[in-house]
């Protein structure tokens, strides 16, 4: 009699896989990376190629060499590790600095946990918070745009660098919304706000990811943001300024969105979000360092499982 294989319902699968979701979010970056490329100029190139080739070599060399299993980088989640991960370097940080952020990202935040699908928190973002830790001189050196033909860079602190340093009143004057296209200083994540809302949108409508949580963290910036700088304006920046600066549209957009350590729900990933602006505010009002986005979805990374547990989603069947 002929074994026939059971399996518990349901039995319609969706024509999506994770090479395609990882795809779809590499075509998304494109926009901000070429942008990136053309005020940085070639320094910029060389820390994404060394960033994507450090990922997709220690993935391989741990799933064959460690593991003794097939190698996983066909799936594309490596590539995107390392693009995220350069996206939020300066464009002057050297190779062996990228590839010890790419060895923290692949080696300790995902391939420890058992891979992609198991990791607790975001890959990219630990290896950049290492990074900062660890070589701060590195991590907080910035240099102004000057094109990939341009002339000497000068060094400069970021927007945010300069509130952390002299206050509110260091930008007084600007318009905040010229930095959303305008090159300003920062990492690749930061120098045009534009090119990632347009990814964004391409995100949204190949329904790659939802809208919630990006809008949950925009409105909480937005009104926290707006609070602060009603009560004084001399002391704390206003919401504009702190929706369109630093890396608060890479983060909501690209990896707070992150299917494994983000919550189910919708509900779940509201509340997720609203912690993420919460606490980016907070860390960039009163903490010691000028930006929070990736310290921020961190400490909301170790809240997913207990959100989840409180907002989980009706099982199949049950009403």
């Amino acid at each position: 009699m002929d074994k026939y294989l059971v399996s518990p319902n349901p039995h319609v699968h969706a024509a999506v896989s994770t090479r395609s979701l990882m795809r779809d979010v590499v075509i998304a970056l494109l926009p901000a990376l070429a942008v990136s490329v053309v005020f940085y100029g070639w320094k910029e190139l060389l820390v994404i190629a060394v960033s994507v080739a450090s990922c997709v070599c220690i993935e391989y060399a741990i799933t064959r060499w460690l593991l003794g299993k097939p190698s996983t980088t066909g799936d594309l989640s490596a590539v995107v590790t390392g693009l995220l991960l350069a996206m939020n370097l300066p464009s002057t940080t050297p190779w062996w600095v990228v590839f010890i952020g790419a060895l923290v990202s692949i080696g300790v935040a995902k391939m420890t946990f058992g891979g992609l699908g198991q990791n607790v928190f975001n890959p990219a973002i630990t290896g950049r918070v290492f990074l900062l830790i660890s070589f701060p001189t590195y991590m907080t050196h910035w240099e102004m745009p000057a094109g990939l033909f341009g002339a000497d860079a000068v060094s400069g602190p970021t927007l945010l660098g300069r509130v952390n340093e002299q206050g509110a009143a260091a930008v007084e004057g600007l318009d905040c919304w010229q930095t959303l296209f305008v090159n300003v200083g920062g990492s690749a994540g930061e120098i045009s706000a534009l090119a990632l809302l347009a990814g964004f949108v391409y995100l949204l409508c190949r329904r790659v990811v939802k809208p919630w949580i990006p809008l949950s963290i925009f409105a909480t910036v937005a009104l926290v943001a707006g609070i602060f700088h009603l009560a004084d304006p001399a002391v704390y920046t206003g919401p504009v300024f702190n929706l369109v600066t630093g890396g608060l549209i890479l983060g909501a957009c690209f990896m707070a969105t992150d299917y494994v350590t983000s919550p189910m729900s919708t509900a779940g990933g509201i509340v997720y979000g609203c912690g993420i602006g919460l606490i980016v505010t907070m860390i960039r009002y009163f903490g010691s360092y000028p930006e929070g986005v990736s310290f921020a979805i961190l400490i909301m990374n170790m809240a997913v499982p207990l959100i989840d547990r409180a907002f989980h989603q009706k099982k199949y069947g049950r009403t």
